[in-house]
């Protein structure tokens, strides 16, 4: 496994207690969304040595969630914070140590209080997981 990431991620450096042990975490920003990525090592993974369906869980909301705030951002909404109301995620397949995981929100509807997102997940290019998320939108004053 190597530690370099494909090009154009750089080391996704958001603070987050829950993503700490998972590191190190890549991201690449896009015009319309982030895509989050992280080479799989032994503490992302489950009891059969394949991604943990919690970390697949926790990425994809982190994806979608900062993917509906670029979103926002380029529609000029001054948002405040984005708080997760509802993740549904389908496990397709599985993911194993030294697979490059990439976390990619592949559509966006942003309302005035709720913010629409999914997101497909892929180990070396091959769709592992997907996912939907709604987020209740807090505006600026």
């Amino acid at each position: 496994m190597t530690d370099a990431a494909p090009d154009g991620f750089e080391l996704f450096t958001r603070p987050s207690p829950l993503m700490d042990p998972w590191r190190p975490l890549y991201a690449r920003t896009e015009a319309d969304r982030i895509i989050l990525g992280v080479h799989l090592s032994e503490p992302h993974t489950n009891s059969r040595a394949t991604a943990h369906g919690g970390l697949i869980a926790a990425l994809a909301d982190q994806a979608m969630g900062m993917s509906c705030g670029v979103k926002l951002k380029v529609e000029q909404v001054k948002v405040v914070n984005l708080w997760t109301t509802s993740l549904a995620i389908d496990y397709l397949g599985a993911a194993k140590v030294g697979q490059w995981l990439t976390f990619d929100t592949t559509f966006v509807r942003a309302g005035k209080t709720i913010c629409y997102a999914e997101c497909d997940v892929s180990a070396d290019g091959e769709t592992v997981a997907r996912g939907r998320a709604s987020f209740r939108v807090a505006l600026a004053s």
